[in-house]
């Protein structure tokens, strides 16, 4: 079975007949103003960055399409301009409400017409909004893919003039995609409940199987593609790998110490608060922000960065969709992501202002069984979720209710990983067996039962998809993984997995950094003597059989043998019992890993995955090395690895005081207008009023971003603050 009879066999379809497969035919309506006046007049651009031009070009000619534009590349001005233009509403799909509200106020300062309809109001709201659209007072309307569940939804959208249906975060729509949601495969139906108007879908990563699930699942009609180069020539993507926290928190002191402004990505919560902490005990100003906090909470933290009250974001992965600042100089990943999608998605909100950046991956073996959890959480087996549905018939009251939370549920029905209790449900919920409801006055969220006569054994779930998506995600770490274990540049690494060939290597990711180094070369006497000790301990580490050497250690735990640790694992191993035991203790830790490293490039060790852990053992060469029956080149590790980064560009200079008051300004007017203060103007704005000093709003709309719109509806107050600071300093 294809992927779309799998989506046509879980969705119940909201109209029958087939798709029209035609072409789309070319627009023959007139535009209500060219593209390029659209940029300068609402965005105070004198021009489109690269790829952009191109695919307004092909959306004003009535082509459906799906664009590819990395994270930065300005892919929301590929669908507003547009809208701008043409007769007729744009619907925007997108999944996430704060990124909804986001984009509106942003084009509302803009003096653009924007609305949008999500959870977040009621069913009277959403109907006043939906009869300004056919009044003509909106051009954008922003929608949440769930309210196309609802076919009385459906019935009022029917009846609008539907210019264009521009699909955000489109990755979102494939089971292969690294945020799926399961409302977006109802798209492509409800494309055809509107008449199939122009559909554009837009992602900022999309693997070449995901881009086919797209164009499947909304049956695009004859579609352009646009895939723009996924390379980010000013990041500097580096994957360190660390033994122990110790050395991860160094490694954070120093990349604050050096680029000051950036993002610190944690997997779990706990780990949020635990760096804060530390970040604290620096003295270092900083942010949290996680799905434990409230949404006051969230929304003061991501204000204050974006603001400049601090510089320091520390964060889960929801963390950075809409975020409007430019100047963030480092991305940090404490532990290693779920995927590379997540990955290089956080990693590119470092330099969106193109200047020179560095992303830095702190990579620990054992910081993996925490994605592993996640993905066991995701993915409940067919066993948990007979035992969940079986608690809830065994619990249900006479209404077939029942008010447990998630954690009672888990305890009752035997399940170790509570997530797996709310997909589980999900699961349930979305196969029509069962509802999730609000208890007045209760913070736990109570179960209904819509099928009670079926039984447990009755369950009709479909468990191959239910498998391939398991199998997905454990796809998808392994590939991340593997990644960091790989020789060959970042840059390049990455960008062959979105499908793209690279021209050439990044220069500037510690792979490329290291093989600047030097050309392998036979080891000196005293090298090779140290190379020998190394791979006695790798040996004495490993067993042998007649096949030859079998691997029963990794790499760290090597290391801490061969310089002397006594750690409790080390000792309850019996490890400092083996003759090889601190026999590199004048080396360091740190130089014996980068060691290690060097010898598995020269081929003298190899990795073996075993249930799942990558262990180290000798390769054949490796072995006769170590008895001095064969020499082999390598590249010697400096005593101290070398951490360049390019430093960044200075900015034109400005005067902190007068930045200060136009920010003050600015923050005024956002609480004026109930608006988070960046979409007033954004820093960047700020610091080129401060720098070129405008007199007059023709002046300031010279400017780069800054617009017409903007400077009629907010500039005055600024305009004056720089009169009177120039005349204070004249």
């Amino acid at each position: 079975m294809d992927f779309q009879t799998r989506i046509d066999a879980v969705i119940d379809p909201m109209l029958g007949g087939d798709v029209d497969r035609a072409m789309t035919e070319k627009r023959t309506t007139p535009l209500e103003m060219p593209a390029s006046d659209a940029l300068a007049k609402h965005f105070g651009f004198d021009g489109f960055r690269d790829g952009q031009q191109e695919v307004i070009d092909q959306i004003l000619e009535g082509r459906d399409g799906l664009v590819v534009m990395p994270t930065g590349g300005g892919k929301s001005l590929c669908f507003q301009i547009p809208a701008l233009c043409l007769p007729g509403v744009t619907l925007v799909i997108s999944p996430l409400i704060a990124l909804m509200k986001d984009q509106v106020d942003g084009l509302v300062a803009r003096g653009i017409p924007a609305t949008l309809i999500n959870s977040s109001l009621s069913w009277p709201e959403q109907q006043k909004r939906l009869d300004g659209v056919r009044r003509g007072e909106w051009k954008l309307v922003y929608i949440a893919p769930e309210r196309f569940r609802a076919e009385s939804f459906l019935r009022v959208v029917k009846e609008l003039d539907v210019a264009l249906f521009a699909v955000d975060e489109a990755h979102c729509l494939s089971q292969w995609g690294h945020d799926f949601r399961p409302d977006y495969m109802r798209l492509g139906q409800a494309l055809e409940a509107l008449g199939r108007p122009q559909c554009v879908a837009f992602t900022a990563t999309a693997t070449p199987t995901v881009r086919e699930d797209i164009l499947q699942v909304l049956k695009l009609r004859e579609p352009f593609e646009c895939v723009s180069g996924f390379a980010r020539p000013n990041l500097s993507l580096n994957i360190r790998h660390v033994e122990t926290r110790a050395q991860k928190d160094a490694r954070v002191k120093a990349i604050i110490e050096q680029h000051k402004t950036g993002i610190i990505y944690c997997a779990t919560r706990k780990k949020v608060d635990l760096v804060a902490e530390l970040l604290e005990s620096w003295n270092v100003s900083c942010i949290s922000y996680h799905g434990g906090m409230s949404d006051a909470e969230r929304n003061l933290a991501q204000e204050k960065f974006i603001q400049r009250e601090v510089d320091i974001a520390i964060a889960t992965n929801a963390f950075g969709m809409g975020i409007d600042r430019a100047d963030v100089r480092f991305v940090i990943h404490y532990e290693v992501p779920g995927s590379i999608e997540a990955y290089y998605q956080e990693a590119g909100r470092a330099g969106r202002d193109g200047q020179p950046s560095t992303c830095e991956l702190l990579f620990n073996y054992a910081d993996t069984r925490t994605q592993e959890f996640f993905i066991d959480g995701a993915n409940p087996s067919i066993a948990d979720i007979h035992g969940i549905y079986q608690y809830l018939l065994n619990e249900a009251n006479t209404d077939y209710e029942i008010h447990r939370s998630i954690e009672e549920i888990a305890k009752g029905g035997g399940i170790k990983n509570s997530m797996a209790v709310g997909n589980a449900l999900l699961l349930l919920a979305r196969a029509g067996y069962l509802e999730r409801f609000d208890l007045p006055k209760s913070r736990v969220r109570a179960t209904r039962l819509l099928q009670p006569q079926v039984l447990t054994s009755q369950l009709r779930l479909d468990t191959r998809a239910l498998d391939e998506k398991n199998h997905r995600d454990r796809k998808k770490l392994k590939a991340m993984v593997a990644m960091c274990d790989a020789r060959q540049c970042r840059q390049s690494h990455i960008l062959e997995y979105f499908g793209e060939r690279a021209k050439a290597p990044c220069g500037k990711c510690d792979r490329c950094l290291s093989s600047k180094q030097g050309h392998a070369k036979l080891p000196e006497k005293e090298q090779a003597m140290i190379i020998r000790k190394a791979l006695s301990g790798v040996a004495r580490m490993s067993s042998r059989n007649t096949h030859g050497w079998v691997a029963r250690f990794g790499r760290a735990r090597i290391a801490q043998m061969l310089a002397g640790s006594r750690t409790q694992e080390v000792l309850s191993a019996g490890l400092d019992q083996l003759t090889t035991h601190g026999i590199l203790k004048e080396q360091g830790i740190d130089f014996i890993n980068r060691l290690l490293r060097a010898m598995l490039d020269a081929g003298l060790v190899h990795t073996e995955t075993i249930r799942d852990f990558p262990l180290l053992t000798l390769t054949p060469l490796g072995d006769q090395v170590m008895r001095e029956k064969a020499e082999a080149a390598i590249v010697w590790p400096s005593s101290e690895e070398p951490q360049k980064s390019a430093k960044s560009t200075p900015a034109a200079a400005i005067d902190e005081t007068l930045f200060t008051l136009l920010r003050n300004e600015r923050s005024r007017l956002a609480k004026r207008d109930g608006m988070p203060a960046y979409v007033i103007f954004t820093n960047r704005a700020l610091e080129s009023m401060a720098a070129h000093l405008p007199d007059t709003n023709a002046q300031a709309c010279q400017l780069h971003g800054i617009s017409e719109a903007k400077m009629e509806r907010y500039g005055a107050g600024f305009i004056e603050i720089i009169g009177l600071w120039k005349t204070q300093k004249s």
